[in-house]
């Protein structure tokens, strides 16, 4: 399968401060990805990279197999949704879509003006007097009106309110079904990624933690509940995210392929969140060091 983002050693250094160092990834086309680390991964800078908005101060970058931003054609394969999920104040609705015209060679006009109508959007009104959930929806029409092959997304909704970003997911999952578009989503909001992405990354301090497809990664990490125990005397199969002790229990997270047939533990699934916050809390060295990554 085509990857549609691949990073290797990348690095990227502001003045004398590194926002990104010795990144390493791999991601396969087809997936709506969720990003999510704490602040100060790197997430906001590998987006800005993988965008083209960024030059690498180190190591390699490849999105659709081409370098990003490198020529037009390349920048039309990716639409870009920031943070602050970006319109002009002093611009309508419909200023917009005729920007985004001018400014795409790929732009489907009727594409924009529809989904523009389903939200109900005066194309009349200026951007400045539309709701927070409004221009979020605004700038992920454009994005998706650029027909991109991958469109990147950097926390469009942690700024709206609950059903304002109901409703932003609900259109962006609508836009991958229809196009059939590869997404990278990043976000602090674990509800949304459950709800959205069949693909995971985790990255902390700029290093991915663990990637991989989220009904894979869920169905191979578990919680085990026992007598207290050191790490390093479970088996070598499996694989140590995150441990907690009290003076007569342990728990621990894993990663196994294999069944688990000690007696001594209880054994339960894990969720998203579970999965998600024990990579990012998991020490430098704790006992046995998990494989880091989970792909195919």
């Amino acid at each position: 399968m085509t990857a549609v983002l691949q990073a290797q050693g990348l690095g990227k250094k502001y003045g004398r401060r590194w926002a990104l160092t010795d990144c390493t990834l791999d991601i396969p086309s087809g997936h709506v990805v969720g990003l999510v680390g704490p602040n100060g991964a790197g997430k906001t800078t590998l987006l800005n990279l993988a965008s083209g908005q960024l030059a690498p101060s180190a190591g390699s970058i490849t999105v659709l197999g081409g370098r990003p931003g490198a020529v037009p054609a390349q920048l039309a394969k990716v639409g870009f949704v920031a943070q602050d999920t970006p319109t002009y104040a002093g611009l309508s609705v419909a200023d917009h879509l005729k920007l985004g015209a001018r400014l795409n060679p790929g732009w489907d006009d009727a594409l924009a003006r529809d989904r523009i109508e389903r939200l109900g959007l005066d194309p009349a009104r200026k951007a400045g007097r539309l709701s927070g959930g409004q221009r979020a929806q605004l700038a992920l029409t454009i994005g998706i009106a650029k027909r991109p092959e991958l469109l990147i997304l950097d926390e469009p909704v942690a700024a709206l309110d609950p059903l304002a970003r109901r409703e932003f997911m609900q259109g962006l999952l609508e836009a991958v079904a229809e196009h059939r578009l590869s997404v990278v989503l990043s976000s602090h909001l674990v509800s949304d990624l459950e709800r959205a992405c069949d693909y995971l990354v985790v990255l902390v301090e700029s290093r991915v933690r663990v990637a991989g497809e989220v009904e894979e990664l869920l169905a191979t990490h578990h919680r085990l509940t026992g007598p207290r125990r050191d790490p390093g005397r479970l088996p070598a199969d499996q694989h140590v995210v995150s441990a907690s002790h009290t003076d007569r229990q342990s728990t621990f997270i894993i990663r196994t392929d294999a069944p688990i047939h000690d007696p001594a533990w209880t054994v339960s699934q894990i969720g998203l969140e579970d999965l998600v916050l024990a990579y990012m809390d998991r020490p430098a060295d704790n006992g046995r060091r998990p494989t880091l990554e989970v792909q195919r």
